[in-house]
């Protein structure tokens, strides 16, 4: 079974920092492209962070300079680094790639989810 799964999530305070991890597992050779999105309280899900395969990124404004999206090929872990977390922040976070499976085909998978609370 492929699956992406989130974890990292949790509490923190204004200022402080966390560090999410999406691991890919199952019969897959690799991530291509990957991203972090996130679902805050009564709003829609938005993109936050992407990777390309090359390592390329892009950030939402809203995270510029504070969230780092990073990765590891031979792991096929995609990493979030988030600092300075403001309230704003609060949200479910999501692990989306394209996964090169072993039975062929490149496909899109979401994890489950991570919660992340900012708050004093």
């Amino acid at each position: 079974q492929v699956q992406l799964v989130e974890s990292g999530g949790g509490l923190v305070q204004p200022g402080e920092s966390l560090t999410l991890s999406c691991a890919a597992s199952g019969s897959i050779l690799s991530v291509n492209n990957a991203g972090w999105h996130r679902q805050g309280p009564g709003k829609q899900r938005e993109l936050v962070a992407t990777i390309s395969s090359g390592g390329n990124t892009n950030y939402a404004d809203s995270v510029k300079g504070r969230f780092t999206i990073s990765r590891d090929n031979a792991k096929n872990m995609v990493y979030l680094q988030m600092n300075s977390l403001k309230p704003e922040d609060t949200a479910v976070y999501y692990c989306n790639a394209e996964l090169w499976r072993t039975w062929g085909g490149l496909h899109n998978y979401w994890g489950q989810g991570t919660q992340v609370t900012v708050s004093s």
